[in-house]
């Protein structure tokens, strides 16, 4: 009777730990984003020099012909001939939430007309939110919640880490105090 529970028992455990001789193939997970440019360390322009809408938004054209705009109210985005989109998308919005890509049958932004475009190694900045570009990739960021998105020839994504940036601190950190 106890030989019956060992052989049982070993067959269990043999089972569990892969013993039948078939496994399951997983596919692999995709590797991750490259890290997103730092936005913050491009330079600064002049807001009001890209004030439209009376000015309840900013607006600027990327080197390679994307409008893109900020608003007061905090939404952010970039429309047009996005590079490598996912999907093939034509538009991507965030604010107040994390951002994310969408297909839109015309120019969202093309009411806002002719706007300013944004030199290369700049960046314009509205409360948290920070939009620029080295010439040819074209990142937002907004400090709030730690997400936003890259535009690049090389593969456009959505930054977002899942961390909620008071709450998800290191060990021995806090928010409020260097």
């Amino acid at each position: 009777m106890l030989n019956r529970v060992l052989i049982g028992a070993l067959g269990a455990a043999a089972a569990l730990l892969g013993g039948s001789g078939v496994a399951a193939a997983q596919p692999p997970s995709p590797p991750p984003a490259p890290p997103a440019p730092d936005v913050n360390a491009y330079a600064p322009v002049k807001l009001s020099d890209y004030a439209v809408m009376d000015g309840s938004w900013y607006a600027f054209r990327t080197p390679d012909g994307l409008t893109c705009v900020l608003q007061r109210t905090g939404g952010y985005g970039c429309s047009g001939a996005i590079p490598a989109a996912p999907n093939g998308a034509n538009f991507v919005s965030g604010g107040p939430g994390v951002p994310g890509f969408a297909n839109a049958d015309a120019a969202v932004f093309g009411f806002v007309g002719d706007v300013k475009p944004l030199p290369a190694g700049s960046r314009i900045s509205f409360q948290t939110v920070s939009c620029g570009s080295d010439g040819s990739v074209t990142t937002c960021a907004d400090s709030r919640n730690q997400s936003g998105f890259v535009l690049s020839p090389a593969g456009s994504y959505i930054i977002n880490d899942g961390r909620v940036p008071l709450l998800d601190r290191p060990e021995g950190t806090n928010p409020f105090f260097n």
